[in-house]
């Protein structure tokens, strides 16, 4: 977890529960709007400086992801606190409520953020972003899974069940 000092090796359960709360709320926002159930907050010195739900349908822009959201937000508090934004990545603290995808991952490793999830994509279960020995392409990051998977599959579960409002018409075929 983030203190003063920068990262700290050993985050209170309390504090991972207290953050994935507020990023399980921008999940279930993602869903009310009709999106893939994703949500997440960057926390430098426990303070949010970016959060985000994913927002591919609403921009019709499949970069739209939670991470990618946030992402934006903390490079525009970085500018308008004047910090550096390699500084305060490094000493930011990701928490998502699924694995972020390829995408998103390499987003996160090329700023060097720290990431909370493991499941889904870029962080072991496809392709390992993380910790693979890639040059030239920013720090590796820890990964720690398993806060609220349950919640986070239901969640998912729902989105999938329900109708694409913007899915393509189905088109019939003239014989």
């Amino acid at each position: 977890m983030e203190t003063k000092e920068g990262r700290s090796g050993d985050t209170a359960v309390e504090d991972i529960e207290t953050w994935m709360d507020k990023a399980f709320d921008m999940a279930k926002d993602a869903l009310q709007n009709g999106e893939v159930p994703v949500g997440c907050l960057m926390v430098y010195n426990s303070e949010v400086v970016g959060k985000g739900r994913n927002e591919v349908n609403e921009t019709k822009n499949a970069t739209r992801h939670a991470e990618m959201v946030a992402l934006d937000e903390l490079l525009n508090w970085c500018h308008s606190s004047n910090l550096d934004v390699s500084r305060v990545s490094r000493n930011t603290v990701l928490y998502v409520t699924v694995e972020p995808c390829v995408m998103c991952a390499a987003a996160l490793r090329l700023l060097s953020i720290l990431d909370l999830n493991e499941r889904f994509g870029g962080c072991g279960s496809i392709l390992d972003v993380s910790s693979a020995d890639l040059p030239q392409t920013g720090n590796t990051f820890k990964c720690v899974s398993g806060h609220r998977a349950g919640e986070a599959v239901e969640m998912l579960k729902t989105f999938y069940k329900q109708e694409n409002p913007n899915a393509p018409k189905p088109k019939t075929r003239k014989d």
